[in-house]
C-alpha cells in the first residue's frame, strides 16, 4: 500500500549559488558519503541538487512533518547505479509511525534542473 508520494525539483544553478554563499550548508544537508565519491572526489553539483530534491521529496512523502533532520535521510547508490534511501533517527521514527517499510526513489537531472520522486510504501 502506498503511504505517500513526494516529488521535488531544484534549479541546479540556484542550488550551487546557495551553497557558495552559505558556508557549511553542504555539511548540514549531506553526510560525508553523499558529498564524496568512493574515490574521494567531491560529487558534482547536479548530483548534489538531485540528492537535495530527494530529501525534500522524502519529507513530502511523509506529509512534511516538522522536526525532520536532513542528515537522518541519506541517498546512496548501489554498484549498479540505482539510488535508494537510508533513513534513521527523526525520519525513521516518522516513517515507522506511518507504517513505511519500503522506499522507492528516482533521481534525474537535465537542462539545469534536478528532480526526485519518492514513494513511501507500507
Amino acid at each position: 500500500m502506498i503511504v505517500g508520494v513526494g516529488i521535488d525539483v531544484a534549479e541546479i544553478g540556484r542550488f550551487a549559488e546557495a551553497l557558495d554563499r552559505t558556508p557549511g550548508m553542504a555539511e548540514r544537508l549531506f553526510n560525508h558519503d553523499e558529498l564524496h565519491l568512493p574515490s574521494g572526489d567531491r560529487r558534482g553539483i547536479a548530483s548534489l541538487a538531485a540528492r537535495f530534491a530527494a530529501k525534500e521529496a522524502l519529507a513530502k512523502s511523509l506529509g512534511a512533518p516538522p522536526g525532520l533532520h536532513w542528515l537522518d535521510a541519506e541517498v546512496v547508490t548501489t554498484s549498479s547505479g540505482r539510488p535508494h534511501l537510508i533513513v534513521r533517527g527523526t525520519v525513521a521514527a516518522h516513517a515507522a509511525a506511518l507504517g513505511v517499510t519500503t522506499w522507492h526513489l528516482s533521481l534525474s537531472h537535465d537542462a539545469g534542473i534536478a528532480s526526485a520522486v519518492v514513494i513511501a510504501e507500507a
